[in-house]
């Protein structure tokens, strides 16, 4: 099991801080949050070079490229064709950034779709968006980690079977799904269970800590979750592919140390 670090929480300092804690503290990756002022998609010959030269200097890959999609102003199931249309060219420069660094996958999430969208305008949207990132991923050669979300954040992909019909469904080797536990924590599905539905499909995970009740992250040791236990059943189910511990925005103050508190508590007792 490979651990990364999310470097959305270092926005406010420089990003050779996060590939400088990475390397101290003991991550294997970076996951790399696709946004300015550090690796924004459209800032690709402004920022890729840089980002290169970090994974050279500190020996850290960023295995997985994080464009901000959760967020105004992209979201692939806007009801606007032209929105939706410019949100997509948008993932297609992610892709193109996530090459040009040597990731291994790019991320990327459904928003949104509108309460007033039905469940047939909603699964018409976003096989439409998703069968053309597809066709890209496959000419660029990069593969696409699809995560699901909240019932906060989305009422799109939500849970592990509407997750497991996309993938039956495209049947890509340039698609995969993930699963960053809260989403089945705080909605009631158990999070084994999940990965295990997914099979081999299931590629990547965010562990962090919940409070229950919200999308909120917590630094692993602050919220609710039995994390040292649900890690030995982790390990236990035969998972071994990447962990990025998600920290977002919780922790703009002192990145670096909660993301040392973060992994050392993670792998507590492992």
């Amino acid at each position: 099991m490979k651990f990364g670090l999310f470097t959305c929480g270092y926005q406010r300092f420089d990003i050779e801080k996060a590939f400088q804690d990475a390397q101290r503290f003991g991550y294997d990756y970076v996951e790399l949050w696709g946004a300015r002022p550090h690796a924004y998609p459209y800032d690709l010959e402004i920022c890729a070079n840089r980002i290169n030269e970090l994974i050279k200097k500190y020996n850290m890959p960023v295995t997985v490229y994080t464009p901000e999609l959760n967020a105004y102003p992209f979201n692939l199931m806007w009801e606007n064709e032209s929105m939706r249309d410019n949100s997509l060219e948008y993932v297609y420069k992610s892709l193109d950034f996530a090459k040009s660094i040597g990731a291994e996958y790019t991320l990327i999430s459904a928003g949104h779709a509108g309460f007033e969208a039905t469940e047939q305008i909603i699964k018409q949207r976003l096989y439409d968006s998703l069968e053309k990132i597809i066709a890209y991923a496959e000419k660029v050669g990069i593969k696409i980690v699809y995560e699901p979300l909240t019932i906060y954040e989305s009422n799109v992909t939500t849970t592990s079977n509407q997750l497991l019909e996309l993938c039956n469904h495209f049947n890509s080797p340039y698609f995969f799904g993930m699963n960053d536990i809260i989403v089945p924590y705080i909605q009631g599905e158990n999070i084994i269970t999940f990965n295990k539905k997914l099979g081999s499909k299931l590629v990547h995970m965010h562990i962090v800590d919940s409070d229950g009740q919200s999308e909120d992250h917590y630094c692993p040791g602050y919220g609710n979750l039995p994390l040292k236990n649900f890690m030995q059943e982790l390990i236990k189910s035969g998972y071994d592919e990447t962990v990025t511990i998600e920290l977002v925005t919780k922790y703009l103050n002192e990145p670096s140390i909660y993301a040392k508190l973060a992994i050392d508590n993670l792998k507590e007792g492992l």
